[in-house]
């Protein structure tokens, strides 16, 4: 899973302050959009590969389920989310029909953000992985909108917290258009903030490890790898 355990303001001076809420509304504004995508899409492209390596959208979806689900269901033993038990899940789900993934994937979305939003903010980015995923599977189905769309203003200050959280140096990104500018990252002594020039999705594409061919951005003071926060 992809996870650590209205658009972000552009400087340092201003504070992160949690709003708990901001995951329920992205993973609910996400399930809209998506669920409807889902159910008219027909089943032989869910046999497609994804960004994720060795995953299909099928097998992102599972695991996208599972996650929300052990959330919903208080399901959270040690090493929930790591590769090892995320496997387990996927496989659980390989013979399931295809609506059951569906149908636990809209129950995730739906129900897991009340659940983050009581808790002390440590799975407030698992909305965040989800909604990445969810570029994912556009990406794979040939679908518009990867890593865009009317909820990644929602999902920007939770990529700012992972960032923090991820300890990556200090980053100014100029998003330019109504977006403008995005601080991520954290000071590091004597190093001065790195800069980012490009659209919001190439920038999300950056910090999660998606590929980055046809994309145009400006780089300074820091490099790709640096910035991963799933790693």
């Amino acid at each position: 899973m992809d996870t650590i355990v209205e658009t972000a303001p552009d400087t340092a001076a201003v504070p992160d302050v949690r709003d708990p809420w901001l995951p329920d509304l992205l993973l609910r504004t996400e399930r809209d959009a998506l669920i409807p995508l889902l159910r008219r899409t027909p089943e032989a492209s869910y046999g497609l590969r994804t960004a994720c390596p060795g995953w299909t959208v099928r097998e992102v979806l599972a695991h996208c389920a599972a996650a929300l689900v052990r959330i919903v269901e208080d399901r959270l033993e040690e090493g929930v989310f790591l590769p090892a038990a995320n496997a387990a899940d996927v496989a659980e789900r390989a013979h399931w029909p295809l609506g059951r993934i569906v149908d636990e994937l809209e129950r995730g979305f739906g129900e897991a953000g009340p659940v983050i939003a009581a808790g002390d903010g440590r799975l407030d980015t698992v909305a965040l992985g989800e909604w990445i995923h969810a570029g994912d599977v556009r990406e794979a189905l040939g679908e518009p909108g990867a890593y865009a769309g009317d909820s990644q203003p929602l999902a920007l200050p939770l990529l700012r917290t992972a960032s923090r959280k991820r300890e990556t140096p200090r980053l100014i990104a100029d998003l330019g258009g109504r977006t403008g500018a995005l601080e991520l990252g954290n000071e590091v002594d004597g190093r001065p903030p790195a800069r980012f020039s490009g659209d919001a999705a190439t920038l999300i594409r950056i910090y999660s490890g998606r590929p980055l061919v046809a994309t145009r951005y400006e780089l300074a003071g820091a490099t790709e790898a640096e910035l991963l926060v799933y790693r």
